[in-house]
């Protein structure tokens, strides 16, 4: 993928599940010709009945609709939800299908992690939400706190090539011909041209297991090491390289005003221990640290001085930055910049404590030991579970479970 700046495009900043299922259903509902919708959680609530209802519509109206889902995020869709779907003539692809020998899933750590929509080829949705009830705020104290972009312009062409390729290659694979001759044609054809319709340039960002291992990280990289004035980033799961820490901790050497915003309350206490070191070591380097402590934040986006910003699916964490299948759009543009802003500096004022080292627990003896050993594994796992056989895309016809689901999922699996 060509990772060049692509000019003309407007974004909409979407908060939250308020923000983006409205925007997300009114456009299916106006869909003339297709709909492609990449996801790793549907769960089968009050919001995947909506998207059910919408997709139906849709493909009734005689709109293409192809929906993939992680098999592993969305394992318990029953048979009829599934064959309502399909006998509307939607077509679900399920990613990295097959049987679980023990119980266990193949793969596990390989996930198809992306969040995007296409719609006519004409408005994409690219971010960190997925379609549950729990991006609600009536969900409850667990409403998840994440963004997501609406886009126009001729960064749509480039989104939606790519999820014609990811749909095209998957299913190649299922049928185990490597048609190499074919992928490169398609990478080197040109996308589709679109109107400009804004200021914003813009680059789609992807990581995968095969050509584009580290290009959301080192784009991050780029940014930081440009970044003269101020670094702002949201991140659910905060523990990057070790590359990326040091250009943090250079660029606030500099006099950057590097800021963190961080899980308060993370959903695993393995998480908390291993964060206490690091919180140690970048507070020492100036770089501020608030925890989001409202309720769970599982949001992915930053901004660099007054045009950089990102916003995608992909955490600063081994699971995004080694294993994932990820996408991240990065916008340069003043006013997405600034409204993106002025969103983080409300969550930073009204709903963040910021750390600072005199709260953090001391750390001698055996909290020491217990934080260096926390880090350093999910610091290096990762590398050492590169060792295990790649992960090849594959996509299969969803199979339904036969129970049925429960209203209401209090227990998400998402990172």
């Amino acid at each position: 993928m060509d990772k060049r700046w692509i000019p003309g495009n407007e974004f909409t900043l979407l908060e939250n599940g308020e923000g983006y299922f409205p925007r997300v259903f009114a456009c299916i509902a106006n869909a003339r010709r297709e709909v492609i919708i990449e996801t790793f959680i549907l769960f089968e609530d009050k919001v995947g009945l909506q998207l059910q209802e919408a997709l139906i519509a849709a493909a009734r109206r005689g709109a293409q609709v192809d929906i993939t889902i992680d098999d592993w995020g969305s394992p318990d869709l029953s048979a009829h939800y599934i064959e309502a779907l399909r006998g509307a003539g939607v077509r679900i692809h399920s990613f990295n299908p097959g049987p679980r020998p023990f119980g266990l899933r193949p793969h596990l750590l390989r996930r198809m992690h992306r969040k995007i929509v296409v719609v006519d080829g004409e408005t994409a949705f690219v971010g960190g939400i997925n379609y549950s009830a729990d991006h609600l705020a009536d969900f409850g104290p667990e409403a998840k706190q994440d963004y997501a972009v609406e886009i126009h312009g001729p960064l749509v062409a480039e989104i939606h090539r790519f999820c014609h390729r990811a749909l095209a290659q998957g299913q190649r694979y299922q049928r185990h011909k490597r048609q190499w001759f074919r992928r490169r044609k398609e990478l080197r054809s040109p996308p589709d041209s679109l109107p400009f319709t804004g200021t914003a340039a813009a680059m789609f960002v992807v990581r995968d297991n095969r050509d584009h291992q580290d290009d959301i990280e080192r784009q991050y990289r780029i940014a930081i090491r440009a970044a003269r004035k101020r670094i702002v980033i949201a991140n659910a799961y905060f523990f990057p390289g070790y590359r990326f820490i040091k250009e943090l901790k250079k660029a606030a050497r500099r006099g950057v005003d590097v800021r963190l915003i961080l899980q308060g309350q993370p959903d695993m206490a393995f998480v908390k221990t291993a964060a206490e070191m690091l919180y140690h070591h970048l507070l020492r380097a100036g770089i501020k640290i608030y925890e989001y402590c409202e309720r769970p934040l599982h949001g992915k986006v930053a901004l660099m001085d007054d045009e950089w910003s990102t916003v995608g699916s992909s955490n600063l964490d081994p699971m995004s930055l080694v294993f994932n299948l990820e996408a991240n759009v990065i916008i340069r543009d003043r006013a997405f910049n600034q409204t993106l802003s002025a969103n983080l500096d409300k969550l930073m004022c009204n709903a963040c404590n910021q750390v600072t080292e005199d709260k953090l627990p001391e750390l001698k003896g055996w909290p020491l030991v217990r934080s260096f050993l926390a880090y350093h594994f999910t610091r290096r796992y990762p590398r050492w579970a590169t060792w295990l056989p790649r992960h090849v895309p594959r996509l299969l016809p969803t199979t339904p479970t036969t129970k049925d689901m429960a209203p209401a999922f209090a227990a998400s699996k998402e990172k």
